[in-house]
């Protein structure tokens, strides 16, 4: 199992818009598409974590509104992210 600092620390490095950027939509869409594909590794084996779920529900609705902004924001941006991650919309 690799350490989440170590990938998280990739993810910011990749989709940063400059360097030292953690904020961006971009950079968080990305850290929490990578915070829901764990969950979802973890509830296939639990299927009864009622709590964890809960927890991944509130992750992919936060991570809904992001890319909402992201799209009001700057289409170019939303698409280029949407393909590069690999979501669907």
């Amino acid at each position: 199992m690799v350490k989440l600092p170590d990938d998280k620390q990739k993810i910011i490095e990749m989709f940063a818009q400059q360097k030292g950027d953690t904020g961006s939509p971009e950079v968080q869409i990305a850290l929490l598409t990578h915070k829901i594909s764990k969950l979802s590794e973890h509830l296939e084996q639990n299927k009864k974590d009622n709590h964890s779920r809960r927890g991944l529900l509130k992750i992919i609705a936060k991570r809904r509104r992001i890319i909402n902004y992201l799209q009001k924001l700057d289409e170019k941006r939303y698409k280029k992210l949407i393909s590069k991650l690999g979501l669907k919309k």
